[in-house]
Formats: structure tokens, sequence, C-alpha cells
């Protein structure tokens, strides 16, 4: 009969003070701050991983943990602070180095999708409040692109998270209504930009000019021209202020293109400045505005593009740097 203890590591459990732990390793990857700094902040102790440790040479040497550790000395403050380690006494130095770079290898990730629905089923007030909101609007939240189904999962968290329930819920009634739920109108890429729109421009940006002027601009067409003016959300959003101003050039009802670019400007959920519009000078952008509205306008429809260039997966990451303003 088959060992089946050949399949059960040689390993034991004890609880070691941190302060007794060695994790200098020349195989260790630096420590993260900014790692630690968030993980004490959200600390959970059901989240906590037991540490592995190799015993050589009257050392406790941690292989996988380092982070661990040092996130539990921060949060109780004291290195004398014990942790659970698993405990191996037969590895050896190149060993352990071995299992450090391989240990992620055979190793699933969780994707979006997944991590969303567990939430949901954890009852975490986040996805649930974003999934009332998506249904609400007779859609639905999957991994798969089809007609009623957002896929840019972790956008909609993005934009709830740093904006607010009542600017996600603008965007997803304006994406609704502009393209009709076409195919390819909920990418990351169009949500941020749409978001983007919704936040600079606050109560001066007009839905149904919006509506109306976005919505007879195809999808491709306005990923094309996104595309080749400025990488990510940004470029969407550009495409989204040229299109609505058209070809006005009256200054009253036109969406003032360098605000998109304001460095120093800070945006809270639901709260956002006032600025004179007038202070700025469009003039520097008048003839770049009307080149891109014809570019946007103009482009002739493509029935070869794949549909990936649509997707998800070749959008840049919404993230804190790429939507700073």
């Amino acid at each position: 009969m088959e060992d089946l203890n050949l399949y059960v590591p040689n390993v034991h459990f004890e609880k070691i003070p941190i302060k007794f732990l060695e994790s200098s390793q020349n195989y260790q990857r630096n420590l993260s701050r900014q790692h630690i700094a968030k993980a004490v902040q959200d600390f959970d102790l059901y989240q906590i991983n037991p540490v592995k440790v190799s015993r050589r040479d009257g050392s406790n040497y941690v292989f996988d943990g380092q982070h661990t550790i040092e996130i539990i000395a921060e949060k109780s403050g004291s290195r004398d602070t014990p942790v659970w380690c698993m405990i191996y006494d037969d590895l050896s130095y190149q060993h352990e180095a071995d299992i450090f770079a391989n240990q992620q290898k055979h190793v699933k990730s969780l994707s979006p999708l997944e991590i969303f629905q567990a939430n949901v089923e954890a009852r975490n007030n986040t996805q649930l409040i974003i999934k009332d909101l998506v249904e609400s609007y007779g859609m639905t939240i999957d991994k798969r692109r089809a007609p009623g189904t957002i896929t840019a999962i972790s956008t909609l968290e993005s934009i709830y998270t740093k904006f607010g329930y009542h600017i996600l819920d603008q965007v997803l009634g304006l994406c609704i209504a502009t393209w009709q739920g076409e195919l390819g109108s909920f990418s990351a890429n169009i949500l941020n930009g749409i978001a983007k729109v919704i936040v600079v421009y606050g109560d001066k940006l007009n839905e149904e000019i919006f509506k109306e002027r976005l919505g007879s601009l195809p999808i491709k067409q306005l990923v094309r021209t996104a595309k080749e003016r400025c990488p990510g959300c940004m470029g969407y959003a550009e495409v989204m202020v040229l299109t609505y101003n058209g070809k006005r050039k009256s200054t009253g009802k036109r969406l003032n293109l360098q605000k998109l670019h304001q460095k120093e400007r800070t945006y809270f959920s639901g709260v956002d400045e006032q600025i004179n519009d007038d202070y700025y000078d469009d003039s520097a952008f008048e003839d770049d505005e009307s080149q891109s509205y014809e570019r946007a306008t103009s482009y002739p429809a493509s029935e070869g593009n794949s549909e990936s260039e649509l997707g998800e997966e070749l959008i840049l990451p919404f993230t804190e740097n790429s939507f700073t303003l």
C-alpha cells in the first residue's frame, strides 16, 4: 500500500517571537513599507497565515512570510509578539531559495469577478451596493462580454471607492443612455473617461448634449481616436470633451479641455471646487480641438477591428496616478 505520508511535508508548528526570526537572506525581496502600512490599516487576525521557517545552524530563517511578521510587529508594537511558524528542519540555503523563487508557480490568482462574488457572499457593503446599483439598470456583472453585462469589475469598485455612489450612478446612467448598452461601451477606459468628465466639469456638463453628441460617435471610432491622443482614460476623456464641444466657438457652453490637465486640483467624493473658466486661455487648444473633432467624427466605420480592442484586458488599469488631476 502506498505511503500517503510521502505527500505530507515533514514539519512541525511552533509559536516563535518575531525577534527570534531571521529574514535577511539574499534571496528575500526588499520590504515594502507601503504594503506593510496598508495591511496594518486593514489588519484582520483571520487573514494571518503561518510563516514558513527553515531551522538550520541554530537560527530560524523565514523563507515565506517576511511581510507577515513585519505587519504583526508593526500592529502589535513589539517584536516580542509570537507568530505561528511552520518549521522545516531539513532544508539547505539553496533549497530555501528555490522554494522562495517557485512558491507562486502553480498558484492560481483570484480573478476580479471571483473576489467580487466572494465579497458579495460575505455581505460586504461596497460590493453589495455596486451589485444592486448595476442591477437597478437591468445590467449584470460577469466576466463574459455579452449584451447587458459589465466586465470592468475593478473599475466599478475604483470609481465607487474614489468618488462615491452618486458619481458611479451618474456614470452608469450616462453610459447606458448614450450608447444604449452597445457591446464595448462598458470598457474600463470608457467608464473612467466618463467619470473623469463628470468629476472635472460637475454641473457645467449638460447630459443631454453629452448623450446626443457622443451617442452619434461609434464606440470603435471613440477607441481609435482616444488611442491617438493619450494613453489610458485621459485619451477617452479628451475625445468625449472634444465631441461634446463640437465646432462651437462660444465659450459659454464649451467644456474647457485644459481643466482635464490641471495637476494641482484635488477632487473628493461629492466635493468639487468652483473655478472660473474665464481664467483659462483656450486659444492654445482651439486648432487642436478642431482637428481632433474632425478625426473623431469622420473616421470610416471599420468592421475589421477585433473585439479585444474594446476589452478591459488591453486597457490601462484605473490607478490613482492615471486619474490624478
